[in-house]
């Protein structure tokens, strides 16, 4: 197997024997292969929509296959073996809509016309014979510049599909997927090209966050600042991480009356202030962190545990009984709720297991800062900048993970001067969420602006500010310090890039799969840059 498409890959090259995340070597080659099979329905998709011919059902299967690849999604084989054939299937089906409609379903790639094994170990043999990474180029800086944009897409495709389960879809992202997964099987494409398929997939991703936004706040209402307890409540629990709200949403309503409490972790923290969401009497704080102690802390978890999204390494055996799943998350092992979302697997694990002993109060976090709750006291934010109340904010971001070097973003915050703004949003922030910082006049110095889903919402911020200050995002007192880790972050750096947005620092690490001559090219364009050795130094650099 090769993989390198995480910060946390191997020796900081890539995973050839075992993925760190705990990826065994079938699932990579049969990840491999159901990328180069939707390559091949790609180009076929691509072609109907020249001479009509649009499916959305083929829309969203693309979506969804395309995120299931992403870090810490699917691990069951069975599970790829289907994708992989319904792909081909489908594949087939458009190819007769298309001749009848007179366009081609001729192509040069082989992906087109892909046969597939019959067997699981004949497709796992097949997808360890594509060696799919070093096929996409010989030519490693191009190689480079298309698993940006296949890993971009990976993310992409996250957020699309996010969107969809809200009733949020537009064709252009679907048109723009089945585009650049066929321009990957190119090998005519220059340096160029490639930066700008890149920086394309950046500018559509923002599009997909803006549909998944309007799901969000167009279902649940905008988040407003709430006050989470960290602690728990007597009696039995469930335990739900990941990404979805409407997987949590429904949870709640089918636990209510039940005496079950419902907690949120990770990810999901943020869901506490939505309106719609915060209305349940069962919905009650938060338990734990991110990734620094997740194996930890679902061992001993005295309840169920639901994974909606990509959010962990897969469970470890000691409390997998307790875990379930929904939507494309899949583990061998895992009781998987399907399609229907009926929770009572999830509902009689937790009655049957003996939940808190008693109560326990661990202080309480504040989230809710989403545009509309920042944009709300814009006046009091630029007065405070235009009077030097307030002289710098950074956005200090992105995901978390087990590899060491992230304390590098628990010291920044603590050492931010304290007329300094802190926004934050995704996983990264459980570093130091519950940091008490202070305020400025009122307005909290640590603002949660959400999840990693959420970071149009910041996007927004930084663009209105902009707009109140009559300059652009470059020339607002904004620094960002982002950490990345999976596929969503390497869209959104492309989301940021896209809209000429420069100085980003970047950490712990840099990608692997980003060449010198790449790297290169983002620095001369973007001035993007690794963070210093310590925050102390980027600090200084900063601030002056």
């Amino acid at each position: 197997m090769f993989c390198n498409q995480c910060e946390q890959t191997a020796q900081g090259t890539g995973c050839t024997k075992i993925g760190v995340c705990g990826k065994q070597g079938e699932v990579a080659y049969l990840q491999d292969l159901l990328t180069y099979a939707l390559q091949g329905l790609s180009l076929v998709a691509n072609e109907g929509r020249k001479v009509g011919v649009i499916d959305n059902a083929i829309n969203l299967f693309t979506a969804e296959a395309i995120f299931s690849c992403l870090t810490n999604v699917d691990f069951d084989p069975a599970r790829f073996q289907n994708w992989i054939y319904k792909t081909v299937q489908l594949r087939e089906s458009m190819k007769e809509k298309v001749k009848a409609a007179g366009g081609t379903v001729k192509f040069e790639a082989d992906a087109a016309s892909f046969t597939p094994a019959e067997t699981l170990s004949g497709l796992e043999a097949q997808g360890e014979q594509l060696n799919f990474i070093k096929s996409l180029d010989d030519n490693e800086d191009l190689r480079s510049l298309k698993q940006i944009s296949l890993f971009g897409l990976r993310g992409l495709a996250a957020y699309t599909d996010h969107a969809a389960i809200l009733g949020q879809q537009d064709d252009t992202v679907y048109a723009f997927i089945h585009e650049a997964m066929s321009q990957l099987t190119r090998k005519d494409l220059g340096l160029n090209d490639l930066v700008g398929l890149a920086l394309k997939c950046g500018t559509v991703n923002l599009r997909a966050m803006e549909l998944l936004d309007a799901g969000n706040t167009g279902t649940y209402g905008h988040p407003v600042p709430t006050e989470v307890p960290l602690g728990q409540k007597k009696g039995k629990a469930i335990l739900v991480t990941g990404h979805d709200l409407k997987d949590l949403d429904m949870l709640l309503q089918q636990t209510k009356g039940k005496g079950i409490t419902v907690y949120t972790h990770g990810e999901m923290l943020p869901c506490h202030g939505y309106p719609e969401l915060k209305k349940y009497d069962h919905f009650y704080g938060h338990y734990g962190t991110a990734w620094q102690n997740q194996h930890k802390e679902m061992d001993v978890f005295p309840g169920a545990i639901l994974f909606t999204t990509n959010c962990i390494q897969k469970p470890k055996d000691s409390y997998k009984a307790n875990v379930f799943t929904t939507g494309l998350v899949g583990w061998p092992g895992v009781t998987h709720i399907g399609a229907g979302k009926d929770f009572s697997p999830v509902i009689n694990r937790a009655l049957a297991l003996d939940g808190f002993t008693g109560d326990a109060a661990k202080g309480t976090v504040l989230v809710g800062f989403a545009r509309n709750a920042v944009l709300g006291v814009a006046d009091k934010v630029i007065e405070a900048v235009k009077s030097k109340a307030i002289r710098h904010f950074f956005l200090v971001g992105g995901c978390d993970g087990a590899k060491s070097g992230r304390n590098y973003y628990t010291e920044f915050v603590e050492k931010v001067p304290s007329d300094c703004i802190v926004l934050t949003l995704a996983c990264g922030k459980f570093r130091f969420f519950d940091k008490k910082l202070g305020d400025i006049g009122g307005i909290p110095r640590l603002l949660d602006v959400g999840q990693c889903n959420d970071a149009y919402s910041a996007i927004q911020i930084a663009v209105a500010l902009a707009g109140a200050f009559n300059c652009g995002v470059n020339d607002l007192p904004l620094s960002m310090i982002l950490s990345w880790y999976e596929q969503k972050a390497v869209v959104i750096l492309l989301t940021l890039l896209s809209l000429g947005i420069k100085d980003i620092r970047l950490g712990p690490s840099l990608p692997a799969f980003i060449t010198p001559n790449v790297l290169n090219v983002l620095v001369e364009n973007f001035a993007i840059k690794p963070i210093a050795a310590t925050p102390d130094e980027d600090l200084k650099t900063i601030l002056g």
